[in-house]
């Protein structure tokens, strides 16, 4: 018996003959990666440019697809080398989609770290013609525009969507869906161009403020949060509303007690991307708020400053050491997506320990 278990556990596996191992793929992988990356350092060094990220990526997706099929062609045959070519390809096809954002981080992370110091984020730019300052009043400017468009949109658009999938019917909903979609497409000039010639008519023309800013900013907002919380609405089950229904509570409170707690998860992770969609707009603010060297915490006196605004001027506007100023524009874009990027994980964050548990 021992000697019939032992011949059958020493017989080879004829499926796991002329078979890639499962980290095959990635061995070829790492090793065409470092070859091309070095290939691309010397001709670097040799040229005395930098190394070229996207040549590097793409180069190194052609040459896997090539090795990684004529290698499965030798060992696996035609069948699974087709396969491998086939995996490859959509592998290659993400991370050539992938390539803008990778060269677009990739620039901004090298070239913006030169002023990324304590400085930067301490000190404005009143009274700095070359070297030094800082983004101070940016960001406090951002943040104060950001936050009053976020109370003002908020409110304006949850009630909206609470009223399309809760009780609207007839032509006044369809005319309200109508006009969330026409403003979801409107150019980001005109919503800064609406809310400066709204404060022109009252203060005159030239007035430039903060409040301006944030007005312009809700303008875009708006509409981007009466569809996601229409959307989580609208993925509520009906069933909860029936049976609040049937126990005798009115609407109003099932609304209130139901739905609005069975999703708010995703209308908070709306809220948030939808603040994170406006905070790099730079035309309205330039419209609306214009711009400062000055910190101001008043959003109804003077002009206030943003990021966006910052880093357009800062590029444009250029003294006599023009690498001054292109520094603190790369530094300045460079903040501006680490804010954006840290709301886009708060929004995930949300969504995961928001979320209304569906375990007993």
């Amino acid at each position: 018996m021992s000697q019939t278990t032992a011949s059958t556990t020493s017989m080879p596996n004829p499926y796991a003959t002329g078979l890639l191992g499962k980290r095959t793929p990635w061995y070829v992988l790492i090793g065409v990666i470092v070859v091309v990356a070095i290939g691309f350092w010397l001709i670097g060094q040799a040229d005395g440019g930098d190394v070229n990220i996207v040549g590097v990526v793409l180069v190194s997706a052609i040459i896997y697809m090539i090795t990684i099929y004529v290698l499965s062609l030798l060992i696996e045959g035609s069948r699974k080398a087709k396969d491998r070519l086939v995996t490859a390809l959509v592998g290659s096809a993400f991370v050539v989609a992938l390539l803008p954002l990778i060269s677009l981080l990739f620039t901004v992370i090298t070239k913006g770290a030169a002023r990324f110091d304590i400085e930067f984020f301490t000190y404005s730019m009143r009274n700095i013609v070359g070297e030094g300052g800082g983004i101070v009043h940016a960001v406090v400017g951002t943040l104060l525009m950001t936050l009053t468009a976020a109370i003002i949109s908020v409110p304006i658009g949850l009630l909206a969507a609470i009223y399309l999938v809760e009780y609207g019917r007839g032509p006044l909903a369809r005319s309200i869906t109508f006009f969330v979609d026409v403003m979801t497409g409107i150019p980001s000039i005109v919503a800064g161009l609406f809310a400066y010639s709204v404060f022109a008519i009252f203060f005159g023309p030239g007035i430039k403020l903060g409040i301006a800013g944030a007005i312009a900013l809700s303008v875009l907002m708006i509409p981007i949060v009466v569809r996601s919380c229409e959307d989580m609405l609208k993925l509520v089950p009906n069933e909860l509303r029936e049976a609040s229904y049937a126990l005798g509570v009115p609407k109003w409170l099932t609304v209130m007690k139901v739905v609005l707690p069975t999703s708010i998860a995703g209308i908070m992770t709306g809220v948030t991307l939808a603040i994170a969609r406006v905070i790099g707009e730079t035309a309205p603010l330039l419209v609306a708020a214009g711009f400062t060297n000055n910190l101001n915490y008043n959003l109804f006196e003077g002009r206030m400053q943003s990021l966006p605004v910052l880093v357009y001027n800062q590029y444009v506007s250029q003294g006599s050491v023009p690498q001054h100023y292109i520094d603190r524009a790369w530094a300045g874009a460079l903040t501006l997506i680490l804010i954006v990027m840290l709301l886009n994980l708060i929004a995930r964050l949300i969504a995961k320990y928001f979320a209304p548990k569906t375990g007993r």
